[in-house]
């Protein structure tokens, strides 16, 4: 199960927090559409708060991918937060934490 949600913290800035599982199956589609629809309002700076995540696969993984280059296609930065453990680990292992910049927390992310 994964719980969603975000809030402006800036002019164009958005926080994502995302919770529980990101796994195969349709609720991990709610991360690509939620990016989609903040980018046609003008966000432009996304950070994904990770903290809360227990666990992730290749398909969550994948949701970061498209998502990321959604954003970078119109000149947007993506930054990751809070991410630890078996979730870093996933990034690391695909090599993904070279693309992808992480963060403590939010805090340091914004």
């Amino acid at each position: 199960m994964m719980e969603m949600s975000h809030s402006e913290v800036a002019p164009a800035t958005v926080v994502i927090k995302l919770a529980g599982k990101l796994m195969l199956g349709p609720e991990g589609d709610q991360i690509v559409t939620l990016v989609d629809n903040l980018l046609g309002q003008g966000k432009r700076l996304f950070i994904f708060d990770l903290a809360a995540v227990g666990a992730i696969d290749s398909t969550g993984i994948g949701r970061f991918i498209s998502s990321f280059n959604k954003i970078m296609a119109v000149g947007g930065e993506m930054r990751m937060a809070g991410a630890t453990g078996h979730v870093f680990q996933s990034f690391r292992v695909s090599l993904l934490d070279k693309i992808f910049r992480f963060y403590p927390n939010v805090e340091a992310a914004l």
